[in-house]
């Protein structure tokens, strides 16, 4: 039997259209375990982030060490995360978390650290702190980078979730990794394309979100006064 075959017996099959081996469950899961794993990357990885490209301190050192965490084995992290905390969630959520983190953690400080420094400035000199600086000026400035970060982690986030099915938990790889098991290749060959198409669904989503990040500033310049050129700490405040 041909690909095309198989996929049609794997969408035909009644088990796959309802029940908790349903294609719509299946996909829930998945995305349940990415979207956690994203969070709990992203809640670790944009702070420093931001902090390391607002200082500019440290930036060799994350970029060497997520160069690192990323030649590490997610099965490997998986097994480990088993013998550690045992079968559950978690062993899963920390490694697809420690994949995730890298590129959230290196887009942050690039976005942030490719902010004009002349704007910087001159909003240091109308009087905002450090703070309102870094959210009100350097964080839209790099709202693309930011997401283009985004969309690597989630894109492999996704593409990687399925070895949730290795300690008995649900998502697409059940199919995957029980097609594989009882030589069903039908089950593995569907499961394997609807992480391929979920995980384009989500690269085009970013697109789209990227493509519209950019700070209003950066798609029409507004009029500026002749007595006030543009990037001065006047014009910088009315733009704020």
């Amino acid at each position: 039997m041909n690909w095309l075959g198989w996929l049609q017996t794997f969408f035909a099959d009644p088990a796959h259209r309802s029940g908790p081996d349903s294609i719509l469950n299946r996909v829930l899961e998945h995305l349940v375990f990415s979207a956690e794993a994203l969070g709990l990357a992203a809640l670790i990885a944009l702070p420093l982030g931001l902090l390391i490209g607002y200082s500019g301190r440290g930036l060799f050192l994350v970029t060497a060490l997520t160069g690192v965490a990323r030649a590490l084995p997610t099965l490997g992290l998986v097994t480990l995360a088993v013998l550690l905390v045992g079968v559950g969630d978690a062993a899963v959520l920390l490694p697809l978390t420690a994949l995730a983190a890298p590129p959230l953690l290196v887009a942050a400080a690039e976005g942030v650290r490719g902010t004009d420094p002349e704007v910087r400035d001159a909003a240091r000199g109308i009087g905002l702190t450090h703070p309102q600086t870094l959210f009100r000026v350097c964080v839209p400035a790099a709202a693309p980078t930011l997401l283009a970060g985004a969309r690597t982690a989630a894109v492999q986030v996704i593409a990687t979730a399925t070895v949730a099915a290795y300690v008995g938990l649900g998502g697409l790889g059940r199919y995957v990794i029980d097609g594989l098991a009882t030589r069903n290749f039908p089950t593995t060959v569907g499961g394997a394309l609807l992480v391929v198409l979920l995980a384009v669904a989500v690269q085009l989503l970013f697109a789209v979100l990227i493509r519209f990040a950019s700070p209003r500033g950066a798609r029409a310049v507004p009029a500026v006064p002749v007595d006030e050129p543009a990037g001065s700490p006047a014009h910088l405040k009315e733009s704020i």
